[in-house]
């Protein structure tokens, strides 16, 4: 450890806390989870169903798409409606009108206030008592049996092909016939059900319901709760407390007379011969933009599905290629290309590490890898195609087809795969570093270390998505999947990407090891502080207790105080282009980091925690602004890391190869202003609107279809087809230039590897 002591019992003294707090209060998650009812019934003694029936119907939801279609507590995709949201509703205007019936012979509407009053207040009491007994059975009232009846009635007829539904279908961006089983349309009814009674039933001991009074829903009382108020003010609070230490330990402890190294007059990396397994990466490259392609063009693809609903452009395709399965193909896609560019540069930097020669039966290891990668990628998309078409028998839709959660749609059995496929990735990476890591000399290895560490998270922590089953509590579920989402991708890939950069540049010497080492530590601290316990943040409304809330909101607000000086970093990236000449070759590769420190202050930092805060997400969650979040932290940040990672090994691995400006110009300011388009004329004033119907009569109304159907919001939604063009512009650029770069260089890659160009 040596100078770096202080460092090191920081960041291992932070992960055992921080991991402590996760694993706590992930227990408190299993203890607490909204309970399935063994036994739904009627007070006249009816049994209606159980608590398989309830799961029954989990596993039908997840075969249709699951959170790609509609969402529950929040959770999943925007067109359709939320489905725990909207069943509240529906069920809840059931009821008073039923009870209006029953007691004054006149609908709900035509009431007086008066009588509206006492019926509102009659169904608050009903519908937020915890009818659930000791035996596990929850008896409801034979008024609310009715209304439960009529409320599954219409689900029934919204997800088969009846044709008086067909105009809420093609609003919601369904298919026909979803879900052509009608014993699975009753399960799933089942399932809707559960999800809206925990949101409506008070937590016993507790004045809030199991998701801490989420939905916001006025007629029965469902408004933000003084936890939620208080832990949001505290989230305020810390954040700015954060800025402050920051800014102070910054002025203070930083070496203002820290000397520059002097660049060398070549490039180190040219300076060795390409090794067989770096030779080999040409294919993960073309991968890479191959599935940045295929990604955007079905994200335009699916936007449209937003306006049409079935069709596109007047063609109807919804019964090959629904929304649900586009919307799937069209995350997954990303995860795919965007991890497989992260793997790109560990494998490129593996020999680099191991003294310029590969490990014995690397290249071998490269290309199974490769090859595994594609077996993974096309078996998950066919699988997703079969089990959304209802063409896979239902026992196996959870294995091979669709999990029905979003960002791990693939089946279980592809996910596993996936999975071995990274342990593979991490073993090829460890036979190139643990060698210069044990090896016997004075050579500062700290900043080796930490990259060791940072590619070992990465390779384990991904089988925490398979801590969950096919019936497993949604509560818990939730639980394991932000494991995967937040903390693998946006813990672990965020620390192995700056640390990886860090080495790149030290072993350039554009930088200083000590410096780089110092930065890369003290950044990996910064992110995992905050990071790791800010995982809670994605489970205030979960079925989650107010710990839980307490945590996430305090320590996700500090996940945005590290990218305050993000733009400092990317002034420091961009002005490594004037330390040599040879560095103008690298000119791109460093626009592409310049971006992502430019995206994750905005996208992660501003559009995060604008809906991080408690009372904030209570509000927009499931509404447009969440995506406004995922494209600029998801593409901006990760997207452009990958981008960049696979330019600068292609660089390498093509030495002949010289960017055509003309070109990288049109990919670079075309996926930044295609962004920027579909953002702020698009998906943030849509986010915005239903923010304000949200606060204004509730969740149900902002994702209803008569609110998302007025022609306000559909010409905007219209409008975002510029943003879309722009953005496939300069997608296809930058696919283009990749396939001309490893097009034009090969055959060369053994020469000589350093030869004075032109920039």
């Amino acid at each position: 450890m040596g100078q770096y002591r202080k460092h090191w019992f920081t960041l291992i003294g932070l992960c055992i806390v921080m991991f402590s707090l996760l694993g706590y209060l992930g227990m408190d998650i299993y203890r607490s989870a909204p309970p399935i009812p063994a036994q739904v019934s009627s007070a006249n003694g009816q049994e209606l169903f159980g608590k398989e029936d309830i799961l029954d119907g989990q596993t039908a939801w997840q075969s249709v798409g699951g959170m790609q279609l509609g969402s529950i507590w929040g959770h999943g995709a925007y067109q359709a409606p939320d489905w725990t949201a909207d069943w509240l509703h529906r069920e809840l205007s059931a009821w008073l009108d039923l009870a209006a019936a029953e007691q004054h012979g006149k609908p709900f509407a035509d009431l007086t206030e008066g009588q509206r009053g006492a019926l509102r207040a009659e169904l608050q009491a009903e519908y937020r008592g915890n009818g659930v007994d000791a035996g596990g059975r929850l008896v409801v009232s034979e008024r609310r049996a009715k209304a439960m009846e009529q409320t599954a009635g219409y689900y029934k007829s919204l997800f088969s092909d009846e044709p008086a539904f067909r105009k809420s279908r093609e609003s919601f961006a369904m298919k026909e016939n979803t879900l052509p089983s009608a014993e699975r349309r009753e399960q799933l009814t089942h399932f809707f059900f559960w999800t809206a009674w925990a949101a409506a039933t008070e937590r016993p001991g507790s004045h809030v319901t199991y998701t801490n009074n989420w939905p916001h829903e006025p007629l029965i009382g469902n408004v933000p709760s003084s936890e939620n108020v208080v832990w949001s003010i505290i989230s305020v609070v810390v954040l700015l407390a954060g800025v402050g230490f920051l800014i102070c330990g910054w002025s203070f402890l930083r070496r203002q007379d820290a000397p520059e190294t002097d660049a060398p007059k070549q490039d180190p990396l040219t300076l060795a011969a390409l090794t067989p397994s770096q030779r080999a990466l040409g294919k993960y490259l073309f991968l890479v933009v191959a599935l940045f392609v295929f990604q955007v063009m079905l994200g335009g693809f699916t936007a449209h599905y937003t306006i049409e609903g079935q069709k596109f452009y007047g063609i109807d395709v919804s019964q090959w290629f629904p929304y649900a399965l586009t919307r799937t193909w069209h995350i997954q896609s990303a995860l795919f290309w965007i991890a497989t560019g992260f793997l790109a540069v560990g494998l490129f930097l593996a020999p680099v590490i191991h003294g310029g020669k590969d490990p014995r039966f690397q290249k071998l290891g490269v290309d199974v890898l490769f090859w595994a990668l594609v077996f993974v990628c096309v078996g998950s998309f066919v699988g997703n195609y079969f089990a959304i078409a209802q063409k896979m028998p239902r026992e196996w839709s959870f294995w091979l087809g669709h999990q029905g959660y979003e960002y791990v749609d693939l089946g279980r059995l592809w996910q596993i795969l996936k999975w071995v496929g990274i342990l593979l990735w991490l073993v090829l990476m460890l036979r190139g570093v643990l060698p210069a890591l044990l090896a016997r000399n004075k050579e500062d290895k700290n900043l080796l270390a930490l990259l060791t560490c940072s590619v070992g998270a990465i390779g384990l922590f991904y089988g925490a998505g398979l801590f969950y089953g096919e019936r497993t509590s949604l509560s818990v579920m939730e639980y394991w999947r932000w494991w995967v989402v937040h903390l693998w991708v946006e813990g672990f890939f965020e620390v192995f990407a700056t640390t990886a950069l860090a080495f790149v540049f030290s072993s350039l010497g554009l930088v200083s090891r000590s410096m780089a080492t110092s930065a890369s530590l003290a950044s990996a601290s910064l992110f995992l502080l905050g990071g790791i316990p800010g995982t809670f943040h994605h489970l205030y409304f979960a079925g989650t207790t107010t710990p839980v809330m307490a945590v996430g909101a305090a320590f996700s607000a500090l996940e945005v105080v590290p990218l305050i000086v993000l733009g400092h970093e990317a002034w420091e990236n961009w002005r490594l282009r004037d330390r040599a000449p040879w560095m103008a070759q690298l000119k791109w590769p460093l626009a592409c980091f310049v971006a992502v420190a430019f995206w994750n202050m905005l996208g992660a930092g501003v559009f995060g925690f604008m809906i991080n805060p408690p009372i904030s997400l209570y509000y927009v969650q499931g509404l447009n602004t969440t995506p406004v979040h995922a494209h600029a932290a998801l593409f901006g940040v990760y997207g452009f890391l990958a981008l960049g990672f696979t330019l600068m090994v292609l660089h390498y691995v093509r030495p002949q190869f010289v960017f055509n400006e003309a070109l990288m110009k049109t990919a670079f300011w075309g996926l930044n202003g295609g962004l920027v388009l579909m953002i702020a004329a698009s998906l943030l004033p849509v986010g915005l609107i239903q923010f304000h119907a949200s606060v204004s009569h509730g969740l149900w109304w902002a994702r209803s279809e008569e609110f998302m159907q007025q022609p306000m919001l559909v010409t905007l939604r219209w409008i975002r087809t510029v943003g879309d063009v722009v953005f496939i512009v300069g997608a296809v650029a930058m696919a283009w230039q990749v396939v001309w770069g490893l097009a034009y260089g090969k055959g060369r890659a053994s020469e000589s590897r350093w030869q004075p160009r032109e920039a």
